[in-house]
């Protein structure tokens, strides 16, 4: 068994040293979802909650958290986000609001972290929009779905199907 990556031989918790790591384009991608009752789904996928275009603010969220991951991850490296992008797919059988996100970089460290971290808040934004309407909401299934580059190589869920899509 390999020794874990955030811990030194003594088990002190330390960074993980990347500067001798060469420069990879790394992409993740991340989900997790959301369901509400019939009411709360309908005011968010239509946007007319009380408080406003819910989906829209979630986005926003999303793509802030992705930049912000290093604050609230103690050991993960600062990285410059090329790109973050949010996507919602719905589920009208069961009130389920699906959140994906998409983080690309340029660098010597994966962003899977940023993407996870991603999906988390825009669905936790999602929760704080929607709370005064149904506060039995159930997140679940927040998981890497798919990351790109680097020395391991790429890692695809078995999550999703042949098309990318989420099962």
């Amino acid at each position: 068994m390999s020794q874990l990556t955030h811990f030194d031989t003594n088990g002190n918790a330390i960074m993980v040293d990347v500067s001798q790591k060469q420069d990879h384009h790394r992409i993740a991608k991340a989900t997790g979802q959301i369901a509400l009752c019939t009411k709360a789904y309908k005011a968010c996928k239509i946007g007319t909650s009380k408080k406003g275009d819910v989906l829209g603010v979630a986005r926003l969220a999303g793509i802030m958290a992705t930049k912000q991951t290093p604050n609230l991850i103690p050991l993960c490296h600062s990285i410059a986000i090329e790109k973050s992008a949010i996507d919602f797919d719905f589920c009208d059988k069961s009130n389920t609001v699906i959140v994906t996100c998409t983080v690309k970089t340029t660098g010597k460290t994966g962003v899977e972290m940023e993407a996870l971290c991603g999906v988390s808040v825009t669905l936790l934004t999602i929760y704080d929009m929607c709370k005064a309407i149904d506060k039995s909401m159930e997140i679940s299934g927040i998981t890497l779905l798919e990351k790109h580059g680097g020395k391991s190589g790429s890692y695809i869920s078995s999550c999703q199907d042949s098309n990318g899509s989420n099962l």
